[in-house]
């Protein structure tokens, strides 16, 4: 049987679960055809897209104590001019926005960042590969 979001919520406090909501619907509202599913060994609520015949991972919420998540596995390769995106330096791929009690959540952003890992999940191995190539090159240049 599968965990229904709201049960993997219930364990965290108020302010962190109705961030959570928040960011639940963004998602669901930016990509209507994401798959939300929670992932129990992770604990996080977790969004596969449909590619072909198959479904690509391509988005999570993660509620952790003192703040929520809004990222994504392939994080890397999405265009980020802002600089918004929270992870270089910890993990090689995956960047995330990170929320906590009190902060604003700007849904515009989450869309577009949203809209950019749809994009990404859709591309073949070999153009997000070509992508990272491409960013390479250009942090040698700089």
């Amino acid at each position: 049987m599968t965990m229904p979001p709201e049960a993997l919520l219930a364990d965290y406090p108020g302010p962190l679960a109705e961030i959570a909501e928040q960011l639940r619907v963004i998602v669901r509202a930016a990509v209507p055809e994401a798959i939300e599913a929670v992932r129990p060994g992770w604990r996080l609520i977790g969004y596969d897209l449909p590619v072909g015949r198959r479904t690509t991972f391509f988005a999570w919420i993660w509620p952790e104590p003192g703040h929520v998540h809004l990222g994504w596995p392939q994080g890397i390769l999405m265009a980020d001019p802002k600089r918004k995106l929270r992870g270089a330096g910890i993990t090689k791929r995956a960047r995330w926005l990170t929320f906590t009690s009190g902060d604003p959540i700007s849904a515009e952003d989450c869309v577009e960042f949203m809209h950019e890992a749809a994009r990404i999940a859709g591309l073949s191995r070999s153009e997000r590969a070509a992508i990272a190539a491409d960013q390479e090159a250009h942090r040698g240049s700089s």
